[in-house]
């Protein structure tokens, strides 16, 4: 997802700039990608430095919400609701990151 403006640090207000709280968000992940931790010099190694969940809400492309420890996956379309959303504006790209996910009844 592409900046509207430019921020240094992960907010709240961030967030509600490109997802909004009055509509709903779907979980369009079928697996939860591990991400790992790169060496300076380019090696990958096997510590886990989150994971990574897709979701879509009307009006937005779906986009990637990073969380520190393993979320349990929503099934697949599912609405749900993120726990403390959060975003950071970096050289016109917009990353995400949230504490939990649950799904909405």
């Amino acid at each position: 997802m592409k900046t509207k403006n430019i921020k240094s640090s992960y907010s709240l207000e961030t967030a509600v700039k490109y997802v909004q709280d009055d509509k709903p968000i779907y979980n369009v992940s079928s697996e939860i990608e591990t991400q790992l931790v790169w060496t300076d010099d380019g090696k990958r190694t096997e510590e886990v430095a989150g994971y990574k969940i897709y979701f879509s809400q009307e009006g937005v492309n779906p986009f990637a919400v990073k969380f520190a420890k393993m979320p349990s996956l929503p099934p697949f379309l599912s609405e749900v609701k993120l726990d403390n959303l959060e975003a950071i504006e970096i050289r016109s790209n917009v990353y995400f990151r949230a504490e939990g996910v649950r799904v909405v009844k």
